[in-house]
């Protein structure tokens, strides 16, 4: 029985019928001007329905009233691109004010016959009701009494469920917007997957540099040594926080601009970084970096700082060679260290996996691991 009488503790079981409700007051209005004619508003939803901002008020009347608190209810509130969504909207309309003059029928009129069916059994005959006023008073018409009760009890929750589902077939996203949500999807997760990167790449370095430097420097015993490492350290950690700043912002404010993102102009830093830590750095920067598209010149960054990472990370103080190249509308970018103890197997990790990701993002190449007794890390991508 709890289960049975659920609907009627909703809320939206009510908001549903009101959305069933709105169209019968244009047609009330209607019967006062000409009760002869009352097809007349029925006629005048198809030109109505054919206004493309229509579907948009139908969209968000069926958010508000039908799937009032649900996050995504499927209802589209743009307006009518095409001739089929606007032929949508003409059914929807339509069918709303069929349902609509039932709904109201069954409200105003079922509850009369419960009424008129408890006065027969107490005594009392309804002469002005056709059918009825011929009845002859008894006490069993009290049984039928719940009869037109649960008959509106079936419409109110039936039609509601039903113009819902209804409703989501009508006003539900065309092809186009499908298409169109799916690539918003898709870009929100590359978003979120090149922040995780960012993340990855600029408090991994700052990490490693830190951890290198305070080592070294324990093991140095040498008070100026150590003075210059943690100088390196301060450093180091400074440029972190303002990456984490920055990405932060980034998810705080979607339409942040990425002109913000380090690029290969910023190169001195991470090689001056690398340098403190104890690290050989011998840099041949070859061609006009600072001509280069901001895309490639972030993601050629960021290629770089992560094969740096690596190189302290797993060689420690060991010589690296990095080698950046722009020429022929390409950029070459090339770090290489001798191998010492553990390779990195380069199917592990997110740090390699990420520079292959950035390089193919932008359609390019990259590759990772020994080559004649050094680690390489090579990319090229193009500039187009």
């Amino acid at each position: 029985m709890g289960r049975f009488l659920r609907p009627l503790l909703r809320g939206t079981t009510y908001t549903r019928l009101v959305h069933l409700w709105v169209p019968m007051l244009v047609v009330s209005v209607w019967l006062f001007v000409d009760v002869s004619k009352p097809w007349v508003p029925a006629l005048a939803l198809i030109p109505l329905g054919l206004i493309p901002a229509v579907r948009t008020g139908e969209g968000v009347q069926a958010q508000l009233l039908l799937s009032p608190g649900v996050r995504d209810p499927g209802f589209s509130v743009a307006r009518a691109t095409g001739w089929r969504d606007r032929l949508r909207t003409v059914v929807w309309l339509e069918v709303r004010m069929a349902l609509g003059v039932v709904t109201s029928i069954a409200c105003v009129w079922l509850p009369v016959l419960a009424y008129l069916l408890a006065g027969l059994a107490g005594g009392r005959v309804p002469h002005d009701v056709p059918v009825l006023a011929e009845a002859t008073p008894h006490w069993w018409y009290a049984l039928l009494v719940p009869l037109p009760l649960l008959t509106l009890y079936g419409v109110v929750v039936g039609l509601g469920s039903w113009v819902t589902a209804l409703a989501r077939r009508l006003l539900g996203p065309s092809a186009s917007e499908r298409l169109a949500a799916l690539e918003e999807r898709t870009e929100q997760l590359l978003e979120r997957n090149r922040i995780a990167h960012e993340l990855h790449d600029s408090i991994g370095h700052a990490l490693t540099v830190a951890v290198v430097q305070a080592g070294a420097a324990r093991a140095a015993g040498d008070p100026a040594f150590t003075d210059r490492a943690l100088s390196a350290i301060e450093e180091t950690g400074r440029a972190a926080l303002e990456d984490l700043e920055r990405v932060l912002g980034v998810l705080r404010e979607a339409e942040r601009p990425v002109s913000a993102r380090p690029t290969l102009a910023d190169a001195d830093r991470l090689l001056e970084s690398a340098r403190a830590s104890g690290a050989k750095v011998d840099a041949e920067l070859t061609g006009a970096l600072e001509a280069v598209p901001g895309p490639a010149s972030r993601e050629g960054y960021r290629i770089l700082q992560e094969a740096l990472t690596n190189a302290l990370r797993h060689a420690g103080s060991v010589p690296v060679r990095v080698s950046i190249e722009v020429a022929a509308g390409v950029l070459s970018l090339e770090v290489r260290n001798p191998l010492t103890g553990h390779i990195p197997a380069p199917v592990r990790g997110s740090g390699l996996r990420g520079i292959h990701e950035r390089a193919a993002l932008l359609g390019g190449r990259a590759s990772t691991g020994p080559d004649e007794g050094d680690w390489q890390v090579r990319a090229e991508l193009p500039l187009s």
